[in-house]
């Protein structure tokens, strides 16, 4: 990262990573998922962090981190998108659960962003609401097609996934009044990480793939 993150922020996600590595290499531990934890969370819930991912069941970001019941504060649509309600979940993880830190969990081969890469232009409308979902992708879909040039379809849409990835990051970043303004005091900081389908592995959005 090129800006050091709040200490209470940086703690959480080193944690989360360390859980990652332990996931991606077979170790994983499965905390929290007895009887002593349920019956502790009828009290009330303290998660550590808070996450936007997406619904593909490859990507199930409790068991990707190695987090257990009442470790992280989940938000799940297609394409992790940053719609409304999803942002009213993250505030209330915010204001009420004070979670120092979000993230925004994309993916290798996100069916969503496919299928917005592949209608990019207009040539093929997609049935029902799909539209609802592949609309809001379109701008990092033009902008990776500006970058890739004539790729084919795979390329663009791999290259579209981060592009969106990064402008959900700077929008939740900026999103006023109540995540712009912790992130500004210091108290909260929002990271992307990209999820390496065959590897297990995230990354943090300016790191290098580890994928073959």
């Amino acid at each position: 990262m090129s800006t050091p993150l709040p200490t209470r922020a940086a703690e959480v996600l080193d944690a989360l990573l360390a859980g990652n590595e332990r996931y991606a290499g077979d170790q994983a531990r499965h905390p929290h998922l007895d009887r002593r934890t349920r019956a502790a969370l009828c009290a009330g819930q303290h998660p550590s962090a808070a996450v936007l991912a997406c619904s593909d069941s490859r990507v199930p970001p409790t068991l990707v981190f190695d987090q257990g019941l009442g470790d992280l504060f989940v938000v799940r649509n297609a394409g992790q998108l940053l719609t409304l309600d999803a942002l009213a979940s993250l505030e209330y993880a915010v204001l009420e659960l004070d979670v120092p830190l979000i993230v925004v969990l994309g993916h290798e081969g996100c069916g969503a962003v496919a299928a917005a890469s592949a209608t990019f232009g207009g040539d093929s409308i997609p049935e029902g609401h799909l539209s609802q979902v592949l609309a809001p992708l379109a701008p990092a879909v033009a902008v990776a097609a500006r970058r890739c040039g004539d790729a084919e379809p795979g390329r663009l849409a791999e290259a579209a996934g981060e592009v969106h990835l990064r402008m959900t990051v700077a929008a939740l970043q900026r999103a006023e009044p109540i995540v712009a303004r912790r992130v500004a005091s210091g108290q909260l900081a929002v990271v992307g990480l990209r999820y390496e389908l065959e590897t297990g592995r995230t990354r943090l959005l300016d790191e290098p793939s580890t994928a073959p």
